[in-house]
């Protein structure tokens, strides 16, 4: 649901990329079309012919960015695109990408990025104090500047780039006649390869590799630089300090549920989650009508959830997929009624009924509010909130876009005092514990939930 139902929780960015493949910009749209999810706010494509690099880019979604005759004129066999939510600098046209360079007696090349730099704003002004001149406010701007300040071929410049790079970022580079895609040392950002003919894809999510007839390989490791060239595919690594951290909040919200990251299916991991919350809940002879996922990204949590428990997963919410942005509404009553248009409870369905309510997260609280206002006026007697994630209780420097505690409901509030807050008979976080569980036990970061960050955060304050 994102920005649309003012969560305070808002998507990634997602980068594409596909090389060596006829109609490279169209299988990029498409590519990212799967990934629009995760920005909504600009979008962009660069491929690369041989001997330049073209670029297309706007403000809004896909379909407002590009049409047919835009992708006509993205020659080449290479590609690489983005979708942008704009977590770090402002949303004006200078921060959409993928960002281009043009390079005096080297040629050209293009950026994409998702995450964000822990340590941007320090790099910023050293470049800067260097003589370098910065058209946006975004972190893949620093990115390219960092690698114009490199001595050596392309490849160790993204090295001695990387080391310089604390935080989270998946990003793609592409030349006149190479792609390369980089993931951070932590993890953090996810990053796939797939095989496609005699050429191959990269993406954030590998949901795009279904739409564009690709076959998922693996993960892009943790510091890894993968290069895709004339003579193959390459694999290097810019660091042996490297460890798995995938951001939770991509297995509970973020990535859609036919996703694979880190080998486990995102609905499967989000059923568990589902399934492990009601444990609790049968110890303690928990009574209840109904299970009701709120859509999209809950929906299998609440299967899980009512599976374990017993109880009908009833469809008590309906989500309106034809109305505009929420946020763009310029009242607060004319935003409580886009959420309105945006959700609607089924009356015949929860009349009369105790609801267990089954969320993916509490950020401010207001949409949680909401809802359960939703289903009280259709009708509800009780309204059980359950969370299939811990409670966010500290701020992501990472790239998700909540930063500062003050912001964050279960940072100041226990779960008995929210429930009163949000209007629900009872509320119920996962554990840490039960979520890493959920993910397979791999590695996650879960510093949004603990206040554990994974690297250094420099000038931020928690």
């Amino acid at each position: 649901m994102g920005e649309y139902l003012d969560r305070g929780l808002h998507e990634e960015c997602g980068v594409f990329g596909v090389y060596r493949q006829p109609d490279a910009a169209h299988l990029t749209y498409f590519g990212l079309h799967a990934l629009q999810h995760r920005g909504q706010e600009g979008a962009g494509i660069a491929t690369a012919d041989g001997k330049t690099v073209h670029c297309h880019k706007g403000k809004g979604l896909l379909t407002e960015v590009f049409h047919s005759s835009d992708l006509d004129e993205l020659k080449g066999k290479n590609a690489i695109g983005h979708v942008r939510y704009g977590t770090a600098g402002g949303g004006e046209l200078a921060n959409v990408q993928p960002i281009v360079a043009r390079r005096a007696n080297c040629g050209a090349l293009a950026v994409a990025h998702n995450g964000q730099i822990v340590n941007a704003a320090e790099l910023r002004q050293e470049l800067e104090d260097k003589g370098s001149i910065f058209w946006g406010t975004s972190d893949s701007e620093i990115i390219l500047h960092l690698l114009q300040g490199q001595q050596g071929p392309l490849l160790e410049k993204i090295k001695k780039a990387c080391r310089r790079l604390d935080g989270a970022f998946a990003f793609l580079i592409l030349t006149e006649k190479n792609l390369y895609a980089i993931r951070d040392k932590s993890g953090l950002r996810p990053l796939s390869l797939a095989k496609q003919g005699d050429g191959w894809c990269v993406s954030s999510e590998s949901c795009a590799f279904d739409i564009v007839g690709a076959q998922l390989v693996r993960d892009i490791q943790p510091g890894e630089i993968v290069k895709l060239s004339a003579d193959g595919i390459e694999s290097y690594f810019y660091t042996d300090e490297t460890e798995k951290n995938l951001c939770a909040m991509e297995y509970i919200y973020f990535s859609r549920p036919d996703s694979v990251l880190e080998g486990q299916n995102v609905h499967g991991v989000r059923r568990e989650c589902g399934r492990l919350l009601a444990q609790e809940d049968l110890e303690h002879l928990f009574k209840a009508d109904i299970v009701v996922g709120v859509p999209d990204s809950s929906l299998s949590a609440a299967a899980g959830y009512s599976e374990a428990i017993g109880l009908p997963n009833e469809m008590g919410l309906i989500k309106n997929r034809y109305v505009g942005r929420t946020f763009i509404q310029p009242t607060q009553a004319q935003r409580d009624l886009g959420v309105k248009l945006k959700l609607s409870a089924n009356v015949p369905v929860v009349r009369g009924k105790r609801v267990v309510l089954v969320d993916d997260s509490i950020v401010r609280g207001t949409t949680s509010k909401r809802i359960v206002a939703l289903l009280r006026q259709a009708g509800a007697t009780e309204v059980h909130l359950r969370i299939a994630a811990p409670p966010i209780k500290y701020p992501c420097f990472y790239g998700v876009d909540m930063s500062t505690r003050a912001e964050l409901a279960s940072a100041s509030l226990e779960p008995d005092i929210l429930a009163k807050v949000l209007g629900a008979d009872s509320l119920r976080f996962m554990s840490i514990e039960d979520l890493k569980q959920a993910c397979g036990n791999t590695g996650l970061c879960t510093a949004c939930f603990s206040g554990e960050y994974v690297t250094p955060l420099y000038g931020h304050k928690v």
